[in-house]
């Protein structure tokens, strides 16, 4: 049995090392293991929880090194695939104390197949989870949103990190459809208000991102606000908890969203209140927020 099942992207993330605003004034980078399903497997590993993850990398020195990475968190790598055809995915991120900038370079990892999730694998999972990033390409897109039905029946937990972008996925109207075909088997839901701002193409209130969540099948969504904390809500919209956000110094903000939500769920999994799986989840991403590079190992919410 796996606490969890991290389906989507890994990739190499080209991560660079001067504080700027965006890619433009980027001059050097440092190769990390990189994607957010990879991200959240190896999390919930040093969390302490039986991680696995489903993915797809290139035959190639890039893929090697990172599966290499990923085992050396604790995560199960048998499930990775390794394209004959289709080299490693990279992603260059900006180094930034807001949304970083980025550009992805989509090839292996869009090539899941409805065979690499068979009901057997699915069976074994408290959590299944996947990214907007993972749904928004052929013919990933269709198997997870498949595999997330297929596990709801199973009686695994679904759950999504809404990372909506409109660089990766320009169909707004299209990612909307499959957001709410995953989510209508009855996911747990994490999106930031940019996340939000971006897949709406304006801002809109809290309350009508959780109402339009909840509409959609969502049995729990978390609303994070950056440095004004989070919302919770569950119960389809009628037990809403609020917590503060905190005051740190902000080092690494990349892999903060991966490292709140590994948190959230392994409290989650403990049976915690959805106030003390933000809580946990705050925790976590403090960390995060002022570590560079991984989240470091052993630790205990």
């Amino acid at each position: 049995m796996y606490d969890i099942l991290a389906v989507g992207e890994l990739l190499a993330d080209l991560i660079g090392q001067e504080i700027t605003t965006n890619l433009s004034d980027t001059a050097t980078f440092e190769r990390f293991q990189g994607g957010s399903p990879a991200n959240m497997a190896a999390n919930m590993a040093r969390l302490g929880n039986r991680a696995a993850i489903v993915s797809c990398v290139g035959s190639d020195n890039v893929g090697s090194y990172l599966i290499e990475q990923v085992a050396k968190a604790g995560v199960d790598t048998d499930y990775i695939v390794r394209s004959t055809h289709e080299p490693t995915s990279i992603v260059l991120v900006s180094r930034t104390k807001g949304t970083p900038d980025f550009i992805a370079y989509r090839q292996a990892d869009r090539q899941l197949m409805p065979y690499h999730l068979p009901d057997t694998l699915l069976s074994q999972a408290r959590i299944f989870h996947t990214t907007c990033f993972a749904l928004s390409q052929e013919p990933a897109q269709s198997t997870l949103v498949d595999a997330a039905q297929r596990a709801s029946r199973s009686g695994c937990q679904v759950s999504i990190d809404c990372n909506y972008a409109p660089s990766i996925w320009p169909d707004r109207d299209q990612a909307w459809q499959v957001i709410k075909a995953y989510c209508s088997a009855g996911a747990l839901v994490k999106l930031s208000e940019d996340d939000a701002a971006r897949l709406y193409g304006e801002v809109q209130s809290a309350d009508q991102i959780i109402s339009d969540f909840h509409a959609m099948g969502a049995t729990l969504v978390c609303l994070t606000l950056g440095a004004d904390g989070s919302i919770v809500s569950s119960g389809g919209g009628t037990d809403r908890v609020q917590l503060p956000g905190r005051k740190i110094e902000v080092i690494d903000v990349t892999g903060a969203g991966d490292a709140y939500w590994a948190g959230f769920l392994t409290a989650w999994l403990e049976k915690r209140t959805p106030a003390q799986c933000a809580d946990a989840g705050a925790d976590i991403a403090t960390l995060k927020l002022t570590t560079k590079g991984p989240l470091p190992t052993g630790i205990r919410i």
